[in-house]
């Protein structure tokens, strides 16, 4: 398994952009059958911070996620309005 997390600061004003288009692509994500888990999550304290915790099977999960036409129609459309970091970790 691999997970990754995708951290987002929304450009003021774009958070309801932002949630219909992290809505659409959790919803095409999840059903891909690499997915274990796609989970969205808003920051307690920082308004426009967001994370979204992904579970994958493999690499080979997401490789597939990454080439998948919602991803490589939604993502860049998220990036416009928001700063995007990612880190992928590992089970030890």
């Amino acid at each position: 398994m691999i997970s990754i997390v995708a951290k987002f600061t929304v450009n003021k004003g774009e958070e309801d952009k932002f949630m219909s288009l992290v809505s659409e692509l959790g919803e095409a994500s999840r059903s891909e059958e690499g997915c274990i888990e796609y989970i969205l999550h808003k920051h307690a304290e920082k308004a426009l911070t967001y994370c979204i915790i992904e579970k994958w099977k493999n690499q080979a999960a997401i490789d597939e996620h990454n080439s998948s036409g919602h991803f490589t129609t939604i993502v860049p459309k998220i990036v416009e309005i928001a700063d995007a970091e990612i880190d992928i970790y590992q089970p030890v």
